[in-house]
This record gives structure tokens, sequence and C-alpha cells, in this order.
């Protein structure tokens, strides 16, 4: 089943690197980009295509950092909430257990 596993992964990664490196073929067109206060040197469409999705990605990870942590932080509060309730639990039943002897 692990080598099923590597196997697919291998294939979609390949697929991946395929597609990329045709992408970068049909995409060779050099452009200057205008960023209204700047305008940045002329290079290849695929390459200013790539960059924006790369600052993309990393800023969505950036954003949702706040909500990750904050989930996080949620999840250690109701697993120590947790763990005090069963220690609770415990020590109840063994009260009950001396009670009945």
């Amino acid at each position: 089943m692990r080598w099923l596993k590597g196997l697919i992964l291998a294939i979609i990664l390949l697929a991946v690197l395929l597609i990329g490196i045709l992408f970068a073929v049909n995409n060779q067109q050099t452009l200057p980009l205008n960023l209204i206060w700047i305008e940045l040197p002329a290079a290849s469409l695929s390459v200013w295509l790539l960059a924006s999705l790369t600052a993309g990605v990393l800023l969505g990870m950036i954003a949702m950092s706040g909500v990750y942590l904050r989930l996080r932080t949620l999840l250690t509060r109701a697993q120590r909430h947790n763990q005090q309730q069963r220690k609770e639990l415990d020590r109840l039943r063994v009260q009950e257990m001396k009670e009945l002897s």
C-alpha cells in the first residue's frame, strides 16, 4: 500500500512538472510589469505569472496563520480542560468505590 501511495505521488509530481515546463515554454514573450508606482524590468510572462502565484500563496499563508494560531490555542485549552475533567471523574469513581466498601 505504501509503495502504491509513493507511485501515485511520483506520477502526480511528474505531471505537475511536465505541465510547468509546457507552461514556461508556451509563455516566452517578454513584457515589463507596470505596478502604477514602479515599472519592473521585462521578463517572460511565465516568470511574472509564477511569481504572482507564489506571492499569492505566501500572502494567503500569512493571512491564515492568525486563524491557525487561534484555533491551535483553543484546541490546547480544550485538551487541558478534558484532561482535568478525566482526572476529576477518576477521583470521583475512586471515592465512590471507597464509600461502597
